[in-house]
C-alpha cells in the first residue's frame, strides 16, 4: 500500500516572455531565435502556436511563454504566472 507523500517543486529559475499580441511579433522570434527555439513557435491570427513536448499550443495575447530548463517552450495564462513565478534579481 502507497502512502501519500507530499512534494515541493524544486527552485528553477525560468525565463520568460510577456506576450501581448501581434506587435509584438518580431520581439517574440528575436528571443526565440536567442534560444534556439524559433522553430518552435508560428504566428496564426490574434496569437501564436507553439510545438511544445505535449503537442501543439496556442498562446494568447497576455500570457507568458516561458523557456523551461531544455530549453522547451511552453505558454502559460497570466493567473498561473503570476501564482506560480515571481521576478528574481540580477546576477541570480
Amino acid at each position: 500500500m502507497n502512502k501519500l507523500q507530499k512534494y515541493r517543486k524544486k527552485p528553477v529559475v525560468i525565463v520568460a516572455f510577456h506576450y501581448t499580441g501581434r506587435k509584438d511579433d518580431f520581439e517574440l522570434m528575436r528571443w526565440c531565435e536567442s534560444l534556439n527555439a524559433s522553430r518552435q513557435i508560428e504566428f496564426s491570427g490574434d496569437g501564436c502556436t507553439i510545438k511544445t513536448l505535449e503537442g501543439d499550443m496556442r498562446a494568447d495575447p497576455g500570457d507568458y511563454i516561458i523557456c523551461g530548463i531544455k530549453g522547451e517552450l511552453y505558454p502559460c495564462k497570466p493567473d498561473i504566472f503570476k501564482a506560480t513565478y515571481e521576478a528574481v534579481r540580477s546576477g541570480v
